[in-house]
């Protein structure tokens, strides 16, 4: 600890910048106001990547019991004339009415999706996060058959973690929760600085959080 102490004064002490009294007043204000609006922010997402943090580090021992559900229904005959005529290799989107239809009939959302062409099939991949799903349309009798696979909850909110097929949205979302993240750790090591001379133990324990990890890193990683 005397070493880490020796450190931090020597080069972090060394560097802080003569503040008036009024200045110091200031910052601190402002850094306890983002510190605490970031905090906030921040509170329930933080809890959520904790705990998924932890099962996605114990994902060998939890043990997943996927549930299969199958849905079935035939096309009308003049929709199955329009999937007839499209191409035989290649990949394009559904029309209107064949999305409208597949609403209805197996309560599947495809607007958008890509289908992949082939001389007897029609397959539109559907992955979502926590499972899978596929929809495939046969070409000779119209029948659509959707399977979709659920993995379960502890599945969801790993694949939220990990932003595995969770949409555009979500990715602006992890985006701007990583901003907010830094705003408050940021925030944090400002205040640690300002009212580090009342707590003599503050950058040696920020030391260990370095110190800890990189030690792991260089001499127990394999």
């Amino acid at each position: 600890m005397s070493i880490l102490t020796a450190i931090a004064q020597n080069t972090l002490f060394s560097m802080k910048p003569k503040l008036t009294l009024g200045s110091r007043a200031f910052w601190l204000r402002q850094m306890r106001q983002w510190h605490w609006i970031s905090a906030a922010v921040c509170l329930i997402g933080m809890l959520l990547f904790a705990v998924t943090g932890i099962t996605l580090n114990h994902a060998g021992h939890i043990e997943a019991r996927p549930s299969v559900s199958e849905r079935i229904a035939t096309m009308p005959q003049t929709l199955l004339d329009q999937i007839k005529v499209l191409p035989a290799k290649g990949k394009g989107v559904m029309s209107d009415t064949v999305v409208k239809w597949v609403s209805d009939a197996v309560r599947v959302d495809i607007r958008g999706r890509e289908a992949e062409f082939s001389p007897n099939e029609i397959y539109i991949a559907l992955p979502r996060p926590g499972g899978d799903a596929w929809l495939s349309f046969d070409r000779q009798n119209g029948e659509a058959r959707y399977e979709l696979t659920d993995r379960g909850w502890i599945s969801y909110l790993n694949d939220l973690h990990k932003g595995r097929n969770t949409g555009f949205v979500w990715f602006l979302f992890l985006d701007a929760f990583a901003i907010a993240c830094i705003v408050f750790c940021i925030t944090g090591l400002v205040l640690l600085q300002l009212l580090s001379h009342a707590r003599p133990s503050t950058w040696p324990l920020v030391g260990l959080g370095l110190v800890i990890p990189a030690l792991i890193a260089i001499f127990l990683m394999h």
